[in-house]
């Protein structure tokens, strides 16, 4: 009996000092929300469903420091939108929201950790039928060539002349 209190004790200390990220990267689903797990593709990759309050796909996608993505969501529904969440982060809040970013998002990724992609038929929207289909593109981009500076701006007019160099 002693030893099972010990394994338990261990067990209750390994969860407690666990880092919150690791326990963040799990993401808390809608009764009824399918989750997939989807690896960072090498080329485009195209998500088709359909999603109404209840019966969706979510996506996690892991991403690493340096890749540049871009991520486009389709739709034909006006009461169809994407939210993306950064599975690290504490907060719940989307850091993307087809409703009100536009429907594409780029980024070149600052750090790793992994993104929930959750499309939604809103709930506050006046409903005209039982949901909406989408299609998401996953884009991974090649590296952005450095930009160059744009060219300094000559200084406009004084009205005082300046001065001539002094005589050394």
């Amino acid at each position: 009996m002693k030893d099972l209190s010990v394994k338990t004790t261990i067990a209750a200390l390994v969860l407690f000092f666990l880092p919150i990220s690791a326990m963040a990267q799990t993401p808390q689903l809608d009764p009824g929300e399918k989750l997939e797990k989807l690896q960072f593709p090498a080329v485009t990759m195209q998500l088709k469903g359909w999603t109404k309050f209840g019966n969706s796909h979510v996506y996690t996608l892991p991403v690493r420091a340096g890749q540049h993505i871009k991520i486009s969501f389709a739709t034909k529904s006006k009461f169809a939108f994407l939210a993306i969440f950064d599975l690290s982060k504490p907060d719940d809040e989307a850091f993307f929201g087809t409703d009100e970013d536009g429907m594409d998002f780029q980024t070149t990724v600052k750090e790793n950790t992994t993104w929930l992609l959750r499309p939604y038929y809103s709930k506050v929207s006046p409903r005209r039928g039982l949901g909406a289909p989408f299609s998401i593109l996953i884009e991974p981009l090649a590296a952005a060539p450095p930009q160059p500076k744009p060219p300094a701006e000559p200084e406009p007019p004084s009205l005082f002349p300046k001065a001539p160099p002094k005589p050394q």
